[in-house]
């Protein structure tokens, strides 16, 4: 069999053949296209062109001696003919069987807003956090819009009143900028500095702000003899959205800064979305010399509410959490705007827009 015989015989095979005949001849042959593999193919049999041909024509013969599939045979009574659009019987429109009670969209939206003005009261997971972090490390997984900042600010002012520095890293330039201005507004301008692929702003200032990454690189420069007096006074680490450890490609950048840490430093996690916080904790412990402490809850502080939208304008509100929404109350202690940027979970209302879903329900109401 010539080349070109070979070629035009590979062509009229399935993809799926010429994977298995590639299986142990080239390696990561899922990877390749038709044409690339059966060019890699052609170019693997210049080896061994008689062991290639046989195994091809045994996978042949294998795909041609399984019998195809017979289509099913028509059941009795559907040669009948089919009714007409026309003769159709319409079918009855029925209320949605729910075990809820159907509400109007103005109903399931009441509460909504900003609550009033009332005296700060930290949650006892906000002090259980900061009364652990003068002991050891510290991991808080809780719900987004639970006060994880809060936690965050106190751990800071205090590590700064005792004249130690204070990193605070996140993932994302953006969310770093909007720390630093945060912090600014909170600590004043002259005691916060920030450090970022596109800013360089009071690098000497007791709380700084950075990116991972930028942290990692100092802590490099340290291990390899660098004096950076920022290091040596290093009180605390404070690491926003340490669910990116389990990112495939940046989670190293995190790993290698945990464990390069300085060790008089405390170590803050930060996390709405980390699947394993157990896990880390106890890795944490078996590598630093202080253990870590994990503060967890599920309860939202900010509730969620999902319903579905009938046709006729009502309302079925959904279990969440196991918890039926029936009469929603505005939050009692504070507000939040909830923003998970890695998992997010959205509740489809087929293809009616926003505005035609209100529309709709405020016709119902008229009538």
């Amino acid at each position: 069999m010539t080349t070109e015989e070979l070629e035009r015989l590979l062509v009229q095979q399935p993809v799926a053949l010429l994977h298995r005949l590639a299986r142990g001849r080239v390696p990561r042959h899922f990877r390749a296209g038709k044409h690339r593999l059966i060019e890699l193919l052609l170019r693997h049999s210049a080896e061994n062109r008689q062991g290639f041909e046989s195994d091809l024509m045994v996978l042949i013969g294998e795909r041609q001696e399984k019998p195809q599939q017979q289509p099913p045979p028509p059941r009795q009574g559907t040669d009948r003919q089919k009714p007409s659009p026309q003769s159709r019987p319409h079918p009855s429109h029925h209320e949605p069987d729910h075990h809820e009670p159907a509400v109007t969209l103005a109903a399931w939206l009441e509460g909504l807003g900003v609550p009033q003005p009332q005296p700060f009261v930290p949650d006892p997971w906000q002090d259980e956090a900061l009364a652990q972090l003068q002991q050891g490390d510290v991991i808080v997984s809780v719900p987004t819009g639970s006060g994880k900042t809060y936690v965050a600010v106190e751990a800071a002012r205090r590590a700064m009143e005792e004249n130690r520095t204070v990193i605070y890293t996140s993932p994302l330039k953006a969310l770093s900028n909007t720390k630093y201005t945060e912090f600014c507004r909170i600590f004043g301008a002259e005691r916060v500095g920030i450090l970022t692929g596109d800013r360089r702003d009071n690098g000497q200032a007791p709380l700084l702000i950075m990116t991972t990454e930028i942290l990692r690189n100092l802590l490099y420069d340290a291990a390899g003899g660098e004096i950076d007096l920022r290091l040596d006074t290093l009180g605390l680490v404070i690491m926003d959205e340490s669910q990116y450890l389990a990112d495939p490609e940046r989670g190293v950048v995190w790993e290698e800064t945990i464990i390069f840490c300085p060790s008089q430093a405390r170590l803050l996690l930060l996390s709405a979305s980390i699947g394993n916080p157990h896990d880390i904790a106890d890795w944490l412990t078996s590598i630093r010399t202080t253990p870590c402490r994990l503060i967890k809850h599920g309860k939202r502080t900010v509730p969620l509410r999902a319903g579905y939208l009938h046709p006729d304008g009502k309302l079925t509100t959904l279990p969440h959490h196991r918890h039926s929404v029936r009469t929603p109350q505005p939050p009692a202690s504070r507000s939040s705007t909830a923003v998970c940027p890695v998992r997010r979970r959205d509740h489809a209302f087929g293809s009616a827009s926003i505005t035609q879903l209100f529309e709709s329900a405020e016709g119902a109401q008229k009538e």
